[in-house]
């Protein structure tokens, strides 16, 4: 008992210090109030539209036969996907409760190894009861409109996925044991492998003997039998409640968790032995890897690259703010097999023609091929917000270049407009002619991938431009994007919906979200322009 005690003792400091760094620099707390602010508002604007339309109910579900069974299928095979990658996962990376700091001061200490390990194993429920919590608050917001969600319901469907992630730590721990022990990872290896074919053919069976696929695949595993299946079963087993409201039978599904995880902690206990040594290398490794990845983060520019040893011979770029543009030509060169396109942009373009080409078949419909095409126009936004090299807008060689801030902010961003537009042209041209859709795609797609593209690039450079606090960025940037979202973005892709109600076609959809974000990129441009003036008189 002293030992759990002198454990706890010490998580307690530790959240002692954090709580006192958090009163020493109260702003910290502002982006965690803004998301309860934005999940509350959610949920209480749901239940008050329930309130007034009290014609949703849970019960009235039952009407309900495909609809609510390939609900059902859906979110348990999610569950059961995740469940295998996890265990399979665990057969090739070694798993630690511990850091280096718990490896030199507890491994060290006069503490029984079998109570660190009992206590460290069930300290990880509170990581999975705060994950837990978080999904569960999200999903409440969203559900509340439609659902009479009670206090008691939100806290079973938290335990219920709490007690499913809480379990996956310590079955893992179990797999990486008895390899380390037995050497009998082929064996299991192959059950893993061998679950994942049962579960699928429990998908394929019913999908083939039922008259149309979509309406047996989840026949059997949406059934209540399923609910007897380890993990996933058990906590589906628990969200059962908010149905049956019946909470005895939710803690019937609770009691095999506990008893299973008494038999992997007896298991691990049994078969460890001393596993000091196994953990330390393990707990070495993975802090190394996280130092690997802070390094990365710090010189990002190297990510991703496929042809780092090449030997370049370019032309001369001639001066000024073109230095700029050589060395985004000469990283873009290091990063794929051709600075203007290369696999990454033909394999995206290649999709697109797949796609195509099945749509001209009438194996699909023309609307995924559309979907595909809003899909990119999304990446290249993402894109536009994660790109490298915004710390260079602050060093000594961009402030001194001898030439205009306008030349400077276009050689920055040269390279990238090239390759959106060479990218667009092969993705969009073969694609129009193969699956015979609108010529203005051809016009438009373009435009929208370019604008869409110079926003996110506009957001991220305001951001680490106009504030030299890490916390400032971080805290500003997200208003930045929301503000962006909220009065650019969105009035954009509701003018395109409007245009597309209208004339049923979507190009002229596209012209509507085109134009609309011509504007937002132009205006953006000029504030990010404004900024970099502003940023370099302050450092001259």
């Amino acid at each position: 008992m002293n030992d759990f005690k002198l454990l706890f003792k010490k998580d307690f400091y530790i959240v002692l210090n954090n709580i006192k760094l958090i009163l020493r620099n109260p702003f910290r707390l502002i982006p965690y109030a803004l998301l309860v602010g934005y999940f509350s508002l959610f949920y209480f604007r749901g239940r008050s539209q329930r309130f007034g339309d009290s014609s949703t109910d849970l019960k009235e579900l039952q009407g309900i036969d495909y609809g609510t069974q390939n609900v059902i299928g859906t979110l348990t095979v999610i569950g059961l996907i995740f469940l295998t990658f996890q265990l399979f996962r665990a057969t090739k990376k070694n798993v630690s409760f511990f850091t280096m700091a718990d490896v030199n001061f507890l491994f060290t200490s006069p503490v029984s190894p079998a109570n660190i390990l009992i206590y460290y194993m069930v300290r990880s429920l509170l990581p999975a009861i705060g994950m837990s919590l978080i999904f569960i608050v999200y999903g409440a917001s969203q559900m509340s409109a439609a659902f009479d969600l009670q206090y008691s319901d939100m806290i079973l469907m938290a335990i219920a996925i709490a007690l499913f992630f809480f379990m996956l730590s310590p079955i893992k721990f179990l797999i990486y044991t008895l390899n380390t022990k037995y050497g009998i990872l082929p064996q299991i290896k192959l059950g893993i492998l061998a679950m994942g074919v049962i579960l699928a053919l429990m998908i394929v069976i019913p999908g083939i003997l039922a008259d149309k696929f979509w309406q047996g695949m989840f026949a059997w595993i949406s059934a209540d039998w399923f609910s007897l299946f380890p993990l996933v079963g058990w906590s589906r087993g628990i969200f059962g409640y908010l149905y049956h409201r019946n909470f005895w039978i939710s803690l019937c599904f609770m009691l095999p968790y506990l008893v299973l995880f008494f038999i992997v902690l007896k298991l691990v206990l049994v078969h460890s032995d001393e596993y000091y040594e196994d953990v330390l290398e393990t707990t070495q490794s993975n802090e190394e890897k996280k130092d690997k990845i802070k390094q990365k983060k710090g010189n990002s520019e190297s990510a991703f690259s496929l042809n780092s040893g090449k030997k370049l011979n370019l032309p001369d770029f001639g001066w000024g703010a073109n230095a700029l543009y050589w060395r985004t030509y000469v990283h873009s060169s290091r990063q794929d097999f051709h600075p203007l396109f290369g696999i990454y942009s033909l394999g995206l373009a290649a999709i697109g023609v797949i796609l195509a080409i099945l749509s001209r078949m009438d194996i699909m419909t023309h609307k995924l091929v559309y979907g595909y095409f809003l899909s990119t126009v999304l990446l290249y936004f993402i894109a536009g917000m994660s790109r490298s090299q915004m710390g260079d807008l602050k060093k000594p060689f961009y402030i001194l270049i001898p030439d205009t801030w306008s030349a400077k902010f276009w050689n920055l961003i040269r390279l990238d407009i090239y390759q959106s537009l060479i990218f667009s042209v092969l993705l969009i041209v073969p694609t129009v002619f193969i699956a015979e859709l609108d010529g203005w795609l051809i016009v438009m797609f373009p435009i929208c991938l370019l604008s869409f593209y110079i926003t996110g690039f506009t957001i991220s450079l305001t951001a680490h431009v106009g504030f030299e606090e890490a916390w400032d960025r971080k805290f500003i940037k997200p208003l930045i994007t929301g503000g962006v979202l909220v009065f650019g973005i969105l009035p954009a892709l509701a003018m395109g919906l409007f245009v597309y109600l209208i004339s049923h076609q979507f190009a002229y959809g596209m012209w509507g979200i085109g134009i609309a974000m011509l504007v937002v990129a132009g205006i953006m441009l000029h504030v990010s322009l404004d900024m970099m003036k502003k940023v370099e008189f302050k450092e001259v």
